[in-house]
């Protein structure tokens, strides 16, 4: 199983007589950077949440952002207003006043979006414990649960570049004596035109040194040997965009060679058509965790 970095998950559960909501949000990135949103009354619990989070999520851009809010069958009357943060706010206000005149007074709206003005009833910091880093294991559960989905969706793209690239390594192999001997009577060809005297040994020496230059036997074998470690890691599943990334920079390079031993328009072809289904794949690998 394959896991995209990309997803979102949302998960709640009852919390007192509130309502705790955990919402998540990844996007690819090359480590794991986690980002979490607490209001006050849970601020002490963040390193523990970030364990949690950690724990399961080895790469990607995490957002976690949690709340509480009111469940819904409870009134209005339940809030509570901090009246020591009142007070406190007023004469702040007071004194701005008093300084600048010219500036516009606090509404009563103002006021309750001020951070800590409006409690929504108490917690119980033990109960509150268990029942927060549960939610987030939860939540975390549905984020994989979710990037596994887009991640498979991606197999079978990967698969058919991999078996596109891997036509391409066959149709070489299969035409290189083919190349070699069209090169020879090209050679031969020219020789006679120029009227020139063959020497059969020096000939030979020649063709051997050519057959040299353009053998690319090795370059194929090492390409399909990344090809298959590619497939292999496909199926094995996990924690594997970096190693992916990494057997395409090494595919790409055996790419190159082939295109700069090229021969023949086959053998050119064959490379630039492998290096686009390559870059095509890389750029579906780097949202792959």
């Amino acid at each position: 199983m394959i896991y995209s970095m990309t997803a979102f998950a949302r998960e709640e559960v009852p919390c007192a007589s509130q309502q705790l909501v955990c919402e998540m949000r990844s996007i690819n990135h090359r480590y794991a950077e986690i980002s979490v949103h607490l209001p006050d009354a849970l601020r002490a619990f963040e390193m523990a949440i970030r364990d949690k989070i950690r724990q399961r999520l080895k790469r990607g851009k995490i957002d976690c952002s949690i709340r509480l809010q009111q469940a819904g069958d409870r009134s209005a009357s339940s809030l509570v207003l901090n009246k020591e943060m009142l007070t406190a706010l007023n004469a702040a206000s007071d004194e701005i006043a008093a300084h600048l005149p010219s500036v516009a007074m606090m509404t009563v709206m103002d006021v309750l979006r001020f951070p800590g003005v409006m409690e929504v009833g108490t917690l119980e910091m033990a109960d509150a414990e268990h029942t927060l880093l549960s939610l987030v294991e939860k939540t975390v559960g549905t984020l994989m649960h979710n990037r596994s989905v887009e991640g498979n969706a991606l197999l079978p793209f990967f698969q058919d570049k991999l078996q596109q690239i891997q036509a391409h390594l066959q149709t070489v192999r299969a035409e290189l004596p083919a190349i070699l001997r069209a090169t020879r009577e090209k050679l031969l060809q020219r020789f006679t035109e120029a009227s020139l005297q063959l020497n059969n040994e020096r000939l030979e020496q020649e063709m051997v040194l050519f057959a040299q230059k353009i053998d690319v036997i090795e370059e194929i074998e090492r390409a399909e040997s990344h090809v298959q470690a590619i497939s292999g890691q496909l199926q094995a599943g996990g924690v594997i965009g970096r190693q992916l990334d990494f057997l395409l920079q090494e595919l790409n390079r055996e790419a190159n060679t082939l295109g700069s031993k090229s021969a023949h328009l086959i053998m050119t072809q064959a490379a630039l058509q492998m290096k686009v289904l390559i870059e095509q794949i890389r750029e579906q690998v780097q949202n792959i965790e």
